[in-house]
């Protein structure tokens, strides 16, 4: 038997203490009390994801940089943007309230709760809390500096077959073909980028990614020149799946926000928003005729939406329950047909037409015209040849991987790219049609010849510089283990889940 103090005689107990111990209110924490605003918990996400589109080390606009506090103190061509313990003196404020803010440019105000802690952080000082070894910022000047090669999400031949653009951490490594050394390197601001491509005429670059749970970004180079053209920061997330259409002028991309957009090439504006996904949307490609664009999703759909006004018009994929047994990461249009390719978890290629000849009907997956035969684990990545005859698949498989090349026209016909034993993430193939290039999460850019399967030849993703001096720390069975150096972290996989690992990224600085 126990016994219980009623509620009423406790807090009769408690007002006694409190009357004959004066200071036990004082020592208890005011309602009202707040700790210290932090700069890199709490004000750098903000200019992530609100400024820095327009204003770091590659493109600052104003001559303003907002990618650490020093560059804040610095400021720009109007002077110093923070003045610490003033926030009423500080351009930083100052610019983004008011009655007409003047910035951000062409996006809504700042939301009052954090401008509210931007005025906080500058008043209690503008306090530099950023970890020490995490103050790097990468540039043309700074590049990164790898011990290992990169994992490769997305890799594009230029349309004249010259050149072959590589995604890296913060940058994209543009190689020639006999892959010796990088001829430029595209650095922005993104860690992860996740899709990348070539405009029609070779000319810029598309590339998609992000800061996982801080940002997306879409950014568009010229090639030539290495010279950013736009950084466009939107949502919470990471951004994937770039395509252009056939003019050049507009650039298709999804998102973890589970929304479909597309932007203007020229001023950077997005002029159309599709939200009919409920899951990340990982892949797009426009129409034959460029009025309509299609989106694949982890929510195991294929989207049809018209390009001027953003209309959703049809699931092109069945939508009956289980017709698909997993979500699909990647979309390709056949070049002289309406016709695409998708792929996904199930490790199925499937052709698609994109335009119903017929009215819907509960359980029908009229718009298939082929599916063809599985690969181990799930599919990641397809790119079609120009003349649309064949198409190549990347597959990932726990901690394998491998690639195929299918004949569009014919699903028996197949050849298996050979000695691959890493999970691929990225494939594409060369304009005329005699090579194939394959990279994933080992980091090592594989080059076939797709008639028989052969490897031709392989190179690192990006340059190396020293030996690896990574120590692994293995956490309990079943749980992540982390990899780190005396100047990074890097992620690896989930140990004994068998899954795909997660992208492992190494730096020496």
């Amino acid at each position: 038997m126990s016994f219980q103090f009623p509620g009423s005689l406790i807090l009769v107990v408690c007002l006694a203490v409190a009357s004959l111990n004066p200071s036990f209110a004082d020592e208890q924490p005011s309602d009202t009390e707040q700790d210290p605003v932090s700069y890199y918990r709490n004000v750098r996400p903000i200019l992530q994801r609100q400024c820095s589109g327009c204003h770091f080390n590659g493109k600052q606009e104003g001559g303003l940089s907002v990618v650490s506090v020093d560059a804040l103190s610095k400021g720009g061509e109007s002077g110093s943007s923070v003045i610490a313990g003033k926030p009423d003196d500080s351009l930083l404020i100052e610019v983004l309230t008011g009655d007409d803010p003047r910035m951000p440019v062409n996006a809504d105000p700042l939301p009052a709760e954090e401008i509210e802690t931007l005025r906080r952080w500058i008043a209690e000082g503008a306090k530099d809390d950023t970890p020490e070894g995490l103050q790097r910022e990468y540039s043309a000047e700074n590049p990164p500096v790898y011990s290992a090669p990169p994992v490769v999400t997305s890799l594009d031949y230029s349309p004249d077959g010259q050149l072959l653009a590589v995604t890296g951490y913060h940058e994209v490594l543009i190689h020639t073909l006999d892959g010796s050394k990088p001829v430029r390197r595209l650095i922005g601001r993104s860690p992860r980028l996740e899709s990348l491509s070539f405009s029609p005429d070779g000319q810029l670059l598309a590339v998609a990614g992000g800061a996982p749970s801080l940002f997306g970004e879409l950014q568009i180079w010229n090639v030539a020149e290495g010279k950013l053209l736009q950084s466009i920061t939107m949502s919470w997330d990471t951004l994937f799946g770039v395509s252009f259409n056939a003019e050049g002028t507009l650039v298709a991309f999804g998102g973890a926000d589970n929304r479909l957009r597309i932007a203007s090439v020229e001023s950077g504006e997005i002029v159309m928003r599709m939200d009919a996904h409920s899951d990340w949307v990982l892949g797009t490609i426009f129409s034959l005729k460029n009025d309509h664009v299609i989106s694949v999703s982890r929510d195991r759909s294929m989207k049809l939406t018209i390009v001027e006004n953003g209309q959703f018009v049809d699931n092109i994929t069945s939508i009956t329950p289980g017709a698909l047994k997993g979500g699909l990461s990647d979309v390709v249009r056949h070049p002289t047909r309406e016709e695409v390719l998708s792929v996904g978890a199930d490790g199925a290629p499937r052709l698609y037409r994109i335009f119903r000849e017929k009215a819907r009907q509960i359980g029908d997956d009229f718009n298939l015209l082929r599916s063809f035969p599985a690969m181990p684990g799930r599919l990641c990545d397809v790119d079609i040849t120009p003349s649309g005859n064949r198409f190549v698949v990347g597959a990932s498989d726990a901690l394998t991987g491998s690639a195929r090349v299918y004949t569009t026209d014919d699903a028996a016909k197949i050849v298996d790219l050979q000695g691959i034993t890493s999970p691929i993430f990225a494939v594409s193939f060369r304009q005329d049609e005699k090579q194939v290039a394959v990279g994933g999460f080992d980091g090592t850019v594989r080059l076939f010849n797709p008639d028989t399967g052969a490897l031709e030849a392989e190179f690192a993703a990006a340059p190396l510089s020293g030996p690896s001096t990574l120590t692994e720390f293995k956490t309990p069975s079943g749980s992540a283990s982390v990899v780190v150096e005396s100047d990074a972290l890097t992620r690896t996989g989930h140990s004994g889940s068998g899954q795909t690992p997660s992208i492992r990224r190494r730096l020496l600085r």
